[in-house]
């Protein structure tokens, strides 16, 4: 039984899910249905975490807009989601950015990652 599901679920994964990590500003290429028209909407902001694994890997992405925190999770091997590109890379040293939620303005970003 464990082998069927395997098999089911590496036929689901992403060629090219794109490397990027926690920290990482990023933009989110995710496709919107509206009625029968279907669009592209770009999300840019922070990675504050990736969990999961296989197909079920997930990742979360915060930005502030109009001065209110907006996150959104999304599935790293979802259709839905066309291309994660990364503007920047970030200097961190934890798995999970949480404490970025309750920071504003300055003390809010990461550090820039020079390689």
């Amino acid at each position: 039984m464990n082998e069927i599901i395997r098999e089911i679920e590496a036929e689901q994964l992403k060629e090219n899910v794109g490397d990027f990590h926690v920290g990482d500003t990023v933009k989110v290429y995710g496709k919107i249905k509206e009625g029968n028209r279907e669009r592209i909407q770009v999300f840019e902001g922070t990675v504050l975490k990736m969990q999961g694994g296989s197909n079920r890997a997930t990742f979360t992405v915060r930005k502030v807009s109009n001065g209110v925190g907006v996150e959104k999770t999304w599935p790293m091997h979802s259709p839905n989601v066309e291309k994660v590109e990364v503007v920047r890379r970030g200097k961190v040293r934890r798995a999970k950015l949480n404490y970025l939620r309750d920071r504003v303005g300055k003390k809010a970003k990461v550090k820039e990652l020079v390689r």
